[in-house]
């Protein structure tokens, strides 16, 4: 009972690094250098705490599972991961003392490293069947060598042997666990991304009617003047009518470089960016859509509003939300815009419309996947809303009753 309480603790000191990884490092760390840097760290203390708390039988004997971040610092690390994590092993076990299980740990490392580290790009480049199949197959490797190294050293006994086996099943069972755990969160974190992206350019289909009209009405306005200035009995006015033909055209400039601004894929990029200015875009691309439905936006947006996050994924995040409020009032209205910092440091946007609003019950099951309250829609526009928000480690809030409308705030900490 006692060796089963050691393995399960050895356990835990697995879930520990995945658990970091894909909460604090994955979404914030943009560098894969400095992804694996992290990680190999992170491994490296993992491999510490299960030598330093082994599973002991017999007379000095030892089990643990270093093995798997060994094996996982390697396969998703690379050589330099592996050659790290190595030397960690071989120098910490020398710190208990040169002996029989020093001896051990280096014939086992030399024989199955390489082995290994030679996997290593076959791995990086395969699917996650096949992976799962090359992390199992290499820990069972690992400890047969082990198991053979040992008994070597030590002289074969029926007890150490049924330690040894059972620490053989044990690592091969939890590494494919591990594996099939850690393969599966990094499916649903790029499914996630995916989504992001296909939510984006479904909006944008949906757009590019409206945006194709505003880009013909400064084409036309520009068009009317060339043909005046082609008169020979033109006016004074000459410089005027040249000038209102230049802003028209920046004008069908600017709407352009919005469009192609939102319709370019997520880059990861967070940087300190200013919500006001980003709102303003928002409001420029959304312009035409809302006029289209017979909406009105009105803003009061406050300048200097500055954020840690990423542009792209602010302004996906709002037109989503935007095209909800002028979805929902069918006869027009007005959707009003505001932009404020708290006193407790959060940048504050409120989104307030006058359309059909929704009860209790459906203000809950905001958010969640699949879940709309339009005829066509999917609902993941408005999660794909508040995980953007969440990842900026801000808060949405709803507010709303039913046939009076809907407002959201959304709470973005501030930077100076």
């Amino acid at each position: 009972m006692s060796i089963i309480k050691d393995f399960l603790l050895q356990l835990t000191l697995m879930v520990i690094p995945i658990f970091i990884y894909f909460t604090f490092i994955k979404e914030r760390v943009k560098s894969d250098k400095n992804r694996n840097v992290i990680m190999s760290i992170l491994w490296g203390i993992s491999i510490l705490f299960c030598m330093s708390f082994p599973v002991s039988f017999g007379q000095n004997g030892r089990l643990e599972l270093r093995i798997i971040p060994l094996l996982f610092g390697s396969l998703y690390g690379g050589f330099w991961s592996g050659i790290f994590l190595s030397a960690l092993i071989i120098l910490y076990r020398l710190y208990f003392g040169i002996s029989l299980g020093f001896y051990n740990t280096v014939l086992v490392l030399l024989f199955s490293l390489p082995v290994i580290l030679f996997f290593q790009k076959s791995f990086a480049s395969s699917k996650k069947d096949k992976r799962v199949k090359i992390a199992v197959g290499l820990s069972f490797y690992y400890c047969l060598i082990g198991l053979t190294f040992f008994g070597i050293l030590r002289g074969f006994s029926i007890d150490y042997l049924k330690v040894q086996i059972i620490h053989l099943i044990f690592v091969v069972v939890v590494t494919w666990f591990f594996t099939m755990l850690n393969e599966t969160i990094r499916e649903i974190h790029q499914l996630r991304l995916e989504m992001q992206n296909s939510e984006k350019l479904r909006v944008i289909s949906e757009l590019t009617s409206v945006f194709a009209h505003e880009i013909r009405n400064p084409m036309q306005v520009t068009r009317g003047f060339l043909q005046l200035l082609n008169d020979p009995d033109l006016p004074k006015n000459k410089k005027e009518y040249i000038q209102i033909s230049i802003e028209e055209l920046d004008r069908a400039n600017e709407i352009i470089n919005d469009f192609l601004s939102f319709g370019k894929p997520l880059i990861n990029n967070n940087e300190r960016i200013d919500v006001a200015y980003q709102l303003q875009r928002v409001v420029n691309i959304i312009q035409g859509y809302s006029l289209n439905h017979k909406v009105e936006i009105k803003t009061d947006i406050l300048d200097n509003c500055w954020i840690y996050g990423n542009p792209q994924k602010l302004n996906q995040s709002l037109i989503n939300i935007l095209k909800n409020a002028i979805e929902s009032m069918p006869n027009g209205g007005i959707v009003w815009i505001t932009c404020t910092s708290t006193e407790d440091r959060y940048i504050k946007i409120n989104i307030k419309d006058q359309g059909i609003g929704m009860t209790k019950k459906q203000i809950v099951r905001l958010g969640s996947p699949f879940y709309s309250l339009k005829e066509r829609g999917t609902g993941l526009g408005m999660m794909v809303s508040f995980q953007i928000v969440r990842s900026f480690k801000g808060k949405i809030q709803v507010h709303s009753e039913k046939d009076m409308g809907t407002e959201f705030i959304i709470l973005l900490p501030q930077i100076t």
